[in-house]
């Protein structure tokens, strides 16, 4: 494992107050200071036949490659609020709030994501789309909107490596 990899998750439990970090199809559960394990909480766990089920919890991260990782995570911080992942206890991690979170995988095929060459796509949950596509245009960033759904209101940008990027601002909003 690389210098920078273990830097990385050794941070991750500092950063994100993990419980459990996966290895492959195995997971090993991580200890407080005083050597006491910490047990996951059994209301969250999933019934299934009357036997509890482990389930994850949330999105804990999103790691892709770049080609300037520093300087892709100083844009996402300026135009996107996004924190980078902090290396020592005294900075902030960026944390999101409880909401909808759309997982879905689509077919290799899709042209959803514009560059064929693209494997992923993030949707940000936003508050007020219209002030963050303002802003965003403001710092020269092209930002296409599209018309309401029925879920709520969306637009679409690409970062500097052209990585795209959905903004959503779900129906029940409020705007």
């Amino acid at each position: 494992m690389g210098i920078a990899r273990r830097k990385l998750l050794s941070a991750l439990p500092l950063a994100f107050g993990s419980t459990i970090l996966l290895r492959g199809k195995e997971s090993t559960a991580m200890t407080e200071p005083a050597g006491k394990t910490l047990q996951s909480d059994p209301s969250k766990s999933n019934m299934t036949a009357g036997t509890a089920r482990e389930v994850v919890a949330g999105i804990g991260g999103f790691f892709f490659r770049a080609h300037d990782p520093k300087a892709l995570s100083q844009w996402y911080k300026e135009h996107l609020g996004i924190l980078p992942i902090p290396m020592s206890t005294e900075k902030k991690v960026w944390e999101q709030e409880s909401g909808p979170t759309a997982f879905a995988p689509f077919p290799e095929s899709t042209k959803y994501f514009g560059n064929p060459e693209k494997m992923w796509m993030i949707n940000f949950r936003v508050h007020n789309l219209d002030l963050l596509v303002t802003q965003l245009r403001a710092a020269c960033i092209e930002v296409k909107v599209s018309e309401p759904d029925p879920t709520g209101h969306f637009a679409r940008l690409h970062d500097p490596e052209g990585n795209p990027i959905e903004l959503w601002q779900p129906a029940h909003s409020g705007k």
